[in-house]
């Protein structure tokens, strides 16, 4: 298994986010986590990329415990998982090339990662995966001369860059228009199928969801409301799911007009 959460749960501030989370992906899943704002989705793939510890149950991450590991391991472990975030962290006056060639810098030696910091030696490499996502004359470009979608696929090209074996991706295509949205979100699912990679993203489109993952787990109130393949989740699902918070989703096409009808009532 790529990712398990056994009864896991997280509190912030005294408050549960997460409660008694079950959720299983094998080696080369796919799958889409879907829900209201405030569900706790991005808590909980925080919990699977060891950027918060569980305050109950437990996560294993590609067969390891994160936290029985020592350091060394944990920087390994880590090393084979991709983090996409909805605002990539990426300093303003950092170089494209810089920000993007940082995906593999957990795959060295601490010297070796601070002088491909400062000079990449995979310009070529760093390029072929900035014209995947159409970002191929920004190379050199400094971060804070991006615009908000095009410093989300940065980020997106830095995690493709790192081949991890988990990827997760938070939000990863919330600035940008629904086509460049959808040629996105299928270039990460293409990647992922090619090296047979789990990938687990969140999405505020059920629409996106719907269109390009098997599998699709809803969350609300910081609970698993579901967790089911993509032709049983209908629209009276959807309803109770987002009572209360229609998601931002289109009618576009046929699967996720029908499963939508509902909240459109």
């Amino acid at each position: 298994m790529s990712l398990e959460l056994h009864g896991a749960g997280l509190k912030l501030g005294g408050a549960a986010i997460l409660r008694d989370i079950e959720l299983r992906l094998a080696a080369g899943e796919q799958a889409a986590l879907i829900g209201p704002s405030g569900a706790g989705k991005s808590s909980l793939l925080l919990l699977a990329n060891t950027g918060l510890r569980p305050d109950a149950g437990a996560v294993r991450l590609l067969g390891d415990d994160p936290w029985r590991l020592p350091r060394r391991a944990l920087r390994a472990l880590r090393a084979r998982i991709g983090s996409v975030y909805q605002a990539p962290p990426l300093p303003p006056r950092q170089r494209v090339i810089h920000a993007v060639a940082a995906g593999r810098l957990g795959h060295s030696g601490e010297l070796a990662a601070l002088r491909r910091l400062l000079w990449p030696d995979d310009a070529a490499g760093v390029a072929a995966e900035l014209e995947r996502l159409g970002l191929a004359d920004k190379l050199w470009q400094r971060c804070e001369q991006l615009s908000g979608g095009q410093r989300q696929r940065v980020g997106i090209a830095r995690a493709l860059y790192q081949r991890p074996e988990l990827l997760l991706a938070d939000e990863p295509v919330s600035a940008l228009d629904p086509r460049l949205a959808d040629d996105s979100v299928r270039l990460l699912c293409e990647d992922a199928r090619a090296r047979s990679a789990t990938l687990l993203v969140s999405l505020h489109s059920v629409q996106l969801a719907l269109e390009h993952f098997p599998r699709i787990i809803g969350l609300r109130d910081g609970a698993v409301a579901f967790d089911l393949p993509r032709e049983q989740v209908d629209s009276a699902r959807l309803t109770e799911l987002y009572a209360g918070d229609a998601p931002e989703a289109a009618t576009e096409t046929p699967a996720a007009a029908a499963a939508l009808r509902g909240l459109q009532c």
